[in-house]
């Protein structure tokens, strides 16, 4: 049986141990609006897609019912993705530097 977007994203939150609730607040979205995505009765625009496989630590393809990236998905460790949710939620300039940082972190460690 062929998954939903709905089903997919439903599978992602509950793998990543989300409410509906934290989903919407990372993603900027009403709690309401993202029940509508898991249930199928709306479709997300193509920013909040991006942010949802940013959050999901996936490609779009997959959310959107490509047989992708659950392999692509599976090299992203739990300290990654909340690197990713972070860095998404700064201004551009903030994440900029927080890049800088990691990098000059980075480059002591070797």
């Amino acid at each position: 049986m062929m998954m939903t977007m709905g089903d997919r994203l439903r599978e992602l939150r509950l793998r990543g141990h989300y409410s509906q609730e934290e989903v919407a607040r990372q993603i900027g979205i009403t709690r309401s609006a993202y029940s509508h995505y898991e249930i199928n009765n709306r479709q997300p625009v193509y920013e909040t897609l991006m942010k949802l496989a940013t959050l999901f630590g996936v490609s779009l393809d997959y959310i959107i019912g490509g047989e992708q990236s659950k392999r692509e998905s599976a090299t992203l460790t739990p300290e990654t993705i909340e690197i990713i949710r972070l860095l998404s939620s700064m201004d551009q300039d903030k994440r900029r530097a927080s890049i800088d940082r990691m990098m000059a972190a980075i480059k002591q460690v070797d």
